[in-house]
C-alpha cells in the first residue's frame, strides 16, 4: 500500500511544484468572458495547458525511469522466440511488467514514500524540498543500471561532462543513458532466450528436409517443442528470477 502512495505522490509533488499551484502574472487559470447574447466563453491560461501535459506524461515518464522497459522489451522478445504470435496477449504482457516494475521497485518507493511523500503529507516539508527527496532515490537506482558508456555518450551529446561526482550529472543525461543502457540489456537477455529456441527450429527444419516434407512449415512442428520445453524448465519462474536478479548491483 506504502509503494501505490509513493507512486501517486511523486505525481502530486510535480504537480503540487511552485509555478502550477499559482496562477501566472496574476491572473486564474481559467478565464470567464461574458457574450455579447448572454453566454460566456472560457479560456485557459498556459499554466493549465502545461499541467494537462504533465498529467498526460507523467506515466510515461515514469515508466521509462523504472524497470518497466527492460521487463517489457524481453517479455517481447520472450514471445516471438517462442512463436507464439499474439499469445500472451499485450494486456497480460503489460500487466505482468508492471507487477514485476512494482515488485522491483518497491525499495525505492518505500524510501520515497518515507523520505518525501509522508514528510508532505505531514505538513513538514514543502513541496519543492519534497520532490528533491523523491527524485534521490530514483537517481540512485538509475545510477545503478547504467552503463558508464552510455552516461558518456550522452554527456559529450549536451556538452556538459566529465563530472566531478553523481550529483553533477543532469537528469535528462542520466534519463536518456539510464533508458539506452535497459535497451541494451533487454537484447541481451532475449539473445539468450533465443539460442535454445532457434536449436530447437534448426533441428526440426533438419528432420523435415531429411524426411522429404518440404510443404509441411517447420515453424508449425517446432511451436509444441518449444512450449514443452519452456513448461519443464519452468521457464516463467526462471525468467522473472533472473530479471529480478538483473537489477541488483
Amino acid at each position: 500500500m506504502n509503494a501505490l502512495r509513493g507512486l501517486a505522490l511523486i505525481g502530486l509533488l510535480l504537480i503540487a511544484a511552485p509555478g502550477f499551484a499559482q496562477s501566472i502574472g496574476g491572473l486564474p487559470a481559467v478565464t470567464v468572458t461574458p457574450g455579447e447574447e448572454g453566454g460566456s466563453t472560457y479560456s485557459l491560461s498556459l499554466q493549465v495547458l502545461v499541467l494537462m501535459t504533465l498529467v498526460t506524461l507523467l506515466p510515461s515518464i515514469l515508466l521509462m525511469m523504472t524497470a518497466f522497459t527492460r521487463i517489457i522489451v524481453v517479455l517481447a522478445l520472450l514471445r516471438q522466440a517462442l512463436g507464439t504470435g499474439q499469445t500472451p496477449s499485450n494486456p497480460v504482457l503489460i500487466g505482468l511488467a508492471l507487477f514485476m516494475t512494482l515488485f522491483i521497485m518497491q525499495p525505492v518507493v518505500d524510501r520515497i514514500y518515507v523520505e518525501a511523500a509522508q514528510p508532505y503529507l505531514d505538513g513538514a516539508l514543502e513541496p519543492k524540498p519534497a520532490l528533491e527527496k523523491a527524485v534521490t532515490p530514483i537517481r540512485e537506482f538509475m545510477l545503478k543500471q547504467t552503463r558508464e558508456n552510455e552516461l558518456m555518450i550522452f554527456a559529450g551529446i549536451s556538452g556538459t561532462g566529465p563530472y566531478e561526482s553523481p550529483d553533477d550529472i543532469p537528469f535528462a543525461v542520466l534519463a536518456a543513458a539510464f533508458v539506452t543502457s535497459e535497451l541494451t540489456t533487454a537484447f541481451q537477455i532475449g539473445f539468450l532466450l533465443f539460442i535454445p529456441f532457434i536449436v530447437i527450429d534448426l533441428v526440426v527444419s533438419s528432420v523435415l528436409m531429411s524426411m522429404g516434407m518440404m510443404m509441411l512449415s517447420p515453424m508449425l512442428v517446432s511451436a509444441p517443442f518449444k512450449l514443452m520445453l519452456f513448461v519443464l524448465v519452468d521457464g516463467w519462474a526462471l525468467l522473472m528470477a533472473s530479471l529480478a536478479n538483473s537489477f541488483n548491483p
